[in-house]
This record gives structure tokens, C-alpha cells and sequence, in this order.
């Protein structure tokens, strides 16, 4: 197992991640050189015609300061995270984050971490 395919494993330990992706998801975004994790947001997902194979422009709003946009280009599988991928020989690894408000949830991966549920409550 490489480097890259150890740090998956662990963020796959840490959060909930969801099976597909959709507009408005937050993804994780992993990359290899330079060594990186950090969020995303999608913010369009359109098929590209000029490929024979089921190719997707993915437009990426990272949550980085500044914000940066970004479209690439890229298959169901890598951004879905079913796969690592390559862009320019380096490993990139993406997939969205299942973020829950549940109190239900016991504090394992994916946890809310202790939000409650929104809501007014009587204060006096």
C-alpha cells in the first residue's frame, strides 16, 4: 500500500463519506505533490461531449483562502471516489463528505460532533 492509498484509508476511517456526487456536495480532495487535503465545493456538473467515454467537467469552488475555481475534467469513478487518479503524472484522490445535524449519531465517523439539531428552545 502507498502513501496515497494509506491516507485514503485513514480519512475513509474519519469521515462518512456519500457513494456518488452531486451539485452542491462537499467534497475531500487529496493530492499527492504537493501533499494536500482540503475541501471543495461542487459547483456544476456537465457531461463533455467532445469525449467518446463518459467524461464530466466538474466546476470546484476549493474552500481555500482566497477561494479558487476550477473545472476539471474527469470520470463518475474519480470523482466519486472509486478510484485514485492521475493529473500530470501526480495522484489525486476525491469524494464527497455526508455531513449530518443527527443527534442520534454516537460520535463515530462522520459525527456531527455534539451539533444539535436546529431549533428554538425556551430559555428563562
Amino acid at each position: 500500500m502507498d502513501g496515497m492509498e494509506k491516507i485514503v484509508e485513514e480519512l475513509k476511517s474519519i469521515f462518512t463519506f456519500k457513494e456518488t456526487t452531486e451539485v452542491g456536495d462537499i467534497v475531500v480532495v487529496v493530492a499527492e505533490e504537493p501533499q494536500m487535503i482540503l475541501y471543495a465545493l461542487v459547483m456544476g456538473i456537465e457531461r463533455d461531449r467532445s469525449k467518446k467515454d463518459e467524461w464530466w467537467h466538474l466546476s470546484l469552488q476549493f474552500l481555500t483562502l482566497p477561494p479558487q475555481q476550477t473545472v476539471w475534467t474527469l470520470r463518475t469513478t474519480q470523482f466519486s471516489g472509486q478510484e485514485i487518479f492521475t493529473m500530470a503524472g501526480k495522484k489525486k484522490f476525491m469524494q464527497a463528505v455526508k455531513f449530518s445535524l443527527d443527534n442520534d449519531d454516537q460520535g463515530g465517523a462522520g459525527s456531527a460532533g455534539g451539533v444539535k439539531k436546529p431549533g428554538l428552545r425556551l430559555v428563562k
